[in-house]
């Protein structure tokens, strides 16, 4: 089957069709890991957004159960340059294009992916249509431009859990990984978590599974609550500190979200923020945000840290930065994007209050920032 992929400045990509037959819309994007496809669908920050990937071959080593970010895929569309034909991991439960079939999500594979995206890094991020059934060109066109975009848009209430719910309360899900050596056969070792000692509140603003890993492995005891609970709400919950996840969208958009942080901090908990956490944050503290021109997604992103003179190689996906002229003087910017001197950093100078970005709880450097994780643990220690 034929598939296109239609941008709003006119541009048409033909490819052939693969995972589910459909038409959808969102902003096309590009994401420069070269492993991790599985990861980056099932990341609720995707929400939205059709994902091309820079890498030429995805689809080798297929999907399994146990590497999923959330409860399903959210991405509006996938975008490659070629589809292994061959699945070959011992870990692996189906095939990517059978994923995608399961999940509803088209798929178009064949195109120019480099040509793709240097157009975007060249004009930024465009509106687009990935059409896997019979559409005109034209039609495509004019439903990308069309369609409303992610300015202004709230996706977080569409991808938060509805209910409050505890993490992995029995310790089945949270211990770190590894292959036991020399092992032949699938299976592995789990070292023992330590005891869950610092009971916090996780905001679920699209909430990685990974992170809520790393935050127990730290000895958190972690309740997860919707995006729209109040700050009296947690309050009452008695929590030692507050994580804010990250998310899809336009944090401009969440004024829920802002006034809700903002009076946590000035009630004086401790608060640590990744990503879409991290800008709702700059929010509170009275900043302001912006949208980037392409946005910042892979595994291969350099921030400085200007605490310690460190270089961290870190994995990112967003698409709004905070300005730091719109910050306070009682904020200091710690960390810039090394490639457009962006913000990745924040702390407040006199509340137990700070956050980042990129994503600590993934592995690029692979362990360059997981130290965060017991920052926040010593910060609330400390309070």
């Amino acid at each position: 089957m034929k598939a296109i992929l239609a941008l709003e400045d006119g541009s048409i990509y033909r490819g052939e069709a693969f995972g589910a037959p459909g038409i959808v819309r969102g902003e096309v994007c590009f994401n420069t890991s070269m492993t991790g496809y599985q990861e980056i669908l099932t990341d609720p920050s995707y929400k939205g957004q059709i994902v091309a990937m820079t890498y030429p071959l995805i689809g080798n080593y297929g999907v399994n159960t146990a590497d999923v970010e959330s409860w399903k895929p959210h991405v509006a569309g996938f975008a490659i340059r070629e589809l292994s034909p061959v699945v070959s991991n011992w870990r692996a439960t189906s095939s990517l294009d059978n994923y995608l079939v399961q999940n509803g999500i088209p798929g178009i594979q064949g195109i120019d992916t480099r040509a793709l995206t240097r157009k975007l890094r060249v004009h930024g991020a465009m509106k687009g249509v990935l059409a896997t059934t019979a559409v005109s060109d034209a039609d495509a066109v004019e439903q990308a431009k069309a369609w409303h975009g992610l300015v202004g848009v709230d996706y977080v209430k569409e991808v938060t859990h509805p209910h409050a719910f505890a993490w992995d309360p029995e310790d089945q899900q949270s211990s770190s990984f590894s292959l036991t050596r020399g092992e032949n056969e699938p299976g592995g070792t789990s070292p023992p978590l330590p005891v869950a000692d610092i009971p916090i509140v996780a905001y679920d603003f699209g909430i990685k599974y990974n992170i809520l890993r790393r935050l127990r492995q730290r000895g958190f005891r972690v309740e997860v609550v919707p995006a729209t609970t109040s700050a009296a709400e947690v309050i009452n919950r008695k929590p030692a500190g507050i994580f804010l996840s990250n998310g899809p969208g336009d944090p401009a958009a969440l004024g829920y979200a802002v006034r809700s942080v903002r009076e946590l901090v000035d009630h004086g908990l401790p608060v640590f923020g990744i990503c879409l956490g991290h800008q709702i944050l700059a929010l509170a503290l009275g900043g302001s945000t912006f949208k980037l021109k392409f946005g910042h997604r892979g595994a291969n992103q350099p921030v400085k840290d200007f605490e310690t003179g460190r270089v961290e190689i870190t994995s990112q996906n967003h698409g709004f930065a905070v300005d730091p002229k719109s910050l306070g003087t009682d904020v200091a910017v710690n960390r810039i994007n090394l490639n457009d001197q962006t913000v990745e950093g924040l702390r407040h100078k006199t509340k137990p209050v700070f956050c980042v970005q990129y994503h600590p709880e993934a592995s690029p450097g692979p362990h360059d920032s997981t130290i965060l994780f017991d920052e926040f643990r010593q910060l609330i220690e400390r309070s």
